[in-house]
């Protein structure tokens, strides 16, 4: 007889509940404390709400009001060294991290004064809100996107599920380079439903990475309750199924979420990572101002008034004073300091509009709006002093043939063995003797811990290398095909693209991605495109395309001792054939911005990138066009050489554009409109494209050649500009 066996996790799954003596058990001087902190989020975002109803905020405020008690109890078991991250809606989250940092250890709020340290965080965190200058990313980060490492806020992401992989990545270098910290994400009940929240929960498990995935569960993703969008509502389950340890709690009780998070540190402690918290609260008003929810029709008033009955400050106010660890006096003495504190910090940053009540942002402490693009990536600085060198400048130096592969292999080996901090993510790395490609096999020769096997989850590992590159580790990523960039393209775009210009700059992005592109292969439409145009987008990226093994080996090592995220778009056609490179010798770096002529010539300026490099060489020597031909292998919006270009244009008056894939993903467009503005009066002819089809490749032999643009190509771009000379 067939028998139902029931299954349970294999990982513990459980409800916290308190009893009124576990308050009496915590210490008086830390139940006040956590109090005040309470009190100081709600009058900080009371204050809030009044500036965005004067105007004053530009954006949203998504205000954490009902929802306190989880930022505190969470930051009562973090040091400075532990990292956090958070969604739109963490100011409560952030304003703790920030004060903790600044708080004496003997600190008594019911008599004490704020520090200068303490106010500047209020202060400081207030004028990133309203887009000042004196907030912690210059303003550019506002209410949404915090960062300040140094108190250990290493980032947080207005994209719901977008920042859960980062904080994996925090952990993953924390346990890499042997940190005794740990990393907390803040998310809520909507991200929970996103994919890169369920694939970065799932590599921190399979990883055991010391990670705390703290879920607020406020029942609304902006104005649709949770029953609505899934039939498990216990979110603690999507823990419990990856064989995570996950605690349910009373979010609206501070003692029952500094508890729940004891536990989640001691089983880290003691047992590895990660842990889901799971906090039960509620948010007093909608998603953002300060209507309540019931003002548009998605929460009813008894709604809202029960679960205000357990507000989170007035609960623990009642309760210290039934311990008799506070009088009424000493609560209202409490209040109106932090109350005081929070309108200096709003005094500083406002002053009174002349003959009116009104208040306005003074002019001096806005962001300078001059260069509204300073600091979307480096200054390079960090290659000064490599050596370099390239195919004109090898001085008699002996070379030896080697495959592209090889030399790729080797080359990633040698910078890893050269820096400790190089790590390898990616789907079948570290199998097959050296991943799909083979690119692995030195590194795994060496440092087999250092390659890291990565789930099918491109968005989920992108963005965990993002969150480790801004820890501490220069992660390779890879990519197994081009078209996977586009699983992936949140983090590429939201996350790596924009992280350096959107908290104001200042740090590194060391982070390598390296993409496999596989047009010719027949392997089909989803399988055969080349993503550089989504990289180049994004100007926080830096884009090459070696051509050769010589130029792999020179620009990727100056790509793994760059501070900025780097795209190396390698073509397999490439990977076996054999290029001459100089002897013994991976370690040289051939400098960003430097294009190469390939071929000197009279008639036309060829622009090529990667296998249409050779194919223009060739095409030239069949037509006999005398064409210039230019590897750019730098093709990013900072990277073009134009100098080299406008030189080549200068003495040949005509332009061809050669790139082999699809016509709607090529960047050819963009680089013609740049070459028109530039060097207009240097043209004689209409700068000409080739580029494949509209559409991608399919899987006919036939058809996938017709669909790439090739030799043929580029043969009838030169004998067209030959005809009208």
């Amino acid at each position: 007889m067939v028998r139902q066996v029931p299954l349970s996790p294999s990982a513990a799954w459980f409800r916290l509940e308190l009893e009124e003596s576990d308050w009496r058990e915590e210490e008086a001087q830390d139940l006040i404390h956590w109090y005040g902190q309470m009190l100081l989020i709600r009058r900080f975002e009371e204050k809030l709400l009044d500036l965005e109803k004067a105007g004053l905020i530009h954006g949203p405020a998504h205000a954490s009001i009902g929802q306190e008690a989880g930022a505190v109890g969470a930051m009562s078991v973090l040091g400075a060294g532990d990292k956090i991250n958070g969604t739109h809606r963490a100011h409560h989250q952030v304003l703790m991290k920030l004060i903790n940092t600044e708080v004496p250890h003997d600190f008594d709020i019911r008599r004490d004064a704020f520090t200068p340290g303490m106010d500047d965080a209020v202060y400081r965190f207030m004028a990133e809100i309203m887009g000042l200058a004196p907030g912690y990313c210059g303003g550019r980060g506002g209410s949404m996107h915090m960062r300040f490492a140094d108190a250990g806020v290493v980032g947080t992401s207005a994209i719901v599920g977008g920042n859960p992989p980062h904080a994996v990545g925090y952990a993953l270098a924390d346990k890499m380079l042997e940190r005794d910290q740990i990393s907390v994400a803040f998310f809520g009940d909507g991200a929970t439903q996103n994919g890169a929240s369920y694939e970065s929960m799932n590599i921190a498990a399979a990883q055991s990475l010391p990670v705390i995935f703290f879920i607020e569960n406020n029942l609304y993703g902006v104005a649709t309750r949770i029953s609505d969008v899934t039939r498990e509502t216990r979110l603690s389950s999507r823990g419990a199924m990856l064989g995570i340890t996950s605690i349910e709690c009373d979010g609206m009780d501070v003692v029952a979420v500094h508890r729940a998070m004891a536990e989640a540190r001691r089983r880290i402690r003691e047992q590895g990572g990660p842990v889901v918290v799971e906090a039960l609260c509620y948010r007093h008003f909608h998603q953002s101002g300060s209507r309540s929810g019931s003002d548009f029709g998605y929460r009813t008033t008894e709604e809202e008034a029960a679960w205000r009955e357990r507000d989170p400050v007035a609960l623990a106010r009642e309760r210290l004073m039934a311990l008799g660890h506070l009088s009424a006096d000493e609560c209202t003495r409490i209040d109106q300091m932090v109350t005081e504190r929070v309108a200096a910090a709003a005094a500083r940053l406002t002053e009174p509009v002349p003959g009116g009540n009104a208040l306005r942002i003074p002019d001096a402490l806005w962001p300078d709006a001059g260069n509204p693009d300073r600091g979307i990536l480096g200054d390079l600085s960090e290659l000064a002093g490599r050596r370099t060198l390239d195919h004109d400048r090898l001085n008699g130096l002996p070379l030896e043939k080697v495959k592209f592969v090889t030399a790729a292999s080797e080359t990633i080996a040698a910078a890893m063995d050269r820096d400790p901090t190089i790590i390898v993510m990616g789907e079948d790395v570290h199998q097959m003797r050296g991943g799909v490609s083979g690119f692995t096999k030195g590194a795994l020769e060496r440092w087999p811990g250092r390659v890291l096997p990565m789930p099918i989850a491109e968005n989920g590992f992108t963005g965990v290398a993002l969150g480790a590159a801004l820890n501490g580790l220069r992660p390779i990523v890879e990519i197994m095909f081009g078209d996977f960039c586009f699983t992936a393209a949140d983090q590429i775009a939201h996350g790596v693209g924009k992280v350096r210009h959107m908290f104001g700059d200042g740090f590194p992005v060391p982070l390598v991605m390296r993409v496999r592109v596989s047009p010719h292969t027949g392997y089909g439409s989803q399988h055969s495109s080349d993503p550089s145009a989504l990289f180049g987008l994004f100007p926080g990226w830096r884009i090459i395309t070696p051509s050769t093994a010589f130029d792999y080996i020179g620009l990727m090592n100056s790509a793994l001792a760059c501070n900025d995220p780097v795209a190396v778009i390698e073509h397999t056609e490439l990977y076996q054939r054999e290029f001459e490179v100089p002897q013994g010798d991976r370690d040289y770096c051939i400098p960003f911005g430097s294009a190469r002529i390939v071929r000197p010539g009279t008639a036309c300026t060829v622009l090529a990138t990667s296998v249409m490099v050779q194919n223009a060489v060739r095409a030239a020597h069949e037509t006999g066009v005398d064409a210039e031909i230019i590897d750019l292998r730098n093709i990013d919006h900072h990277g073009l050489d134009w100098e080299l270009i406008g030189a080549s244009i200068d003495k040949t008056g005509r332009v061809v554009i050669a790139e082999q894939t699809a016509r709607s993903l090529s960047m050819g467009a963009t680089w013609a409109a740049e070459i028109q503005d530039r060097f207009f009066d240097s043209l004689d002819h209409e700068i000409v494209r080739v580029a494949g089809g509209l559409a991608a490749p399919t899987v006919s032999a036939v058809l996938n050649r017709a669909a790439l643009a090739g030799v043929g190509d580029v043969k009838s771009a030169l004998l067209r500009i030959a005809e009208n000379q």
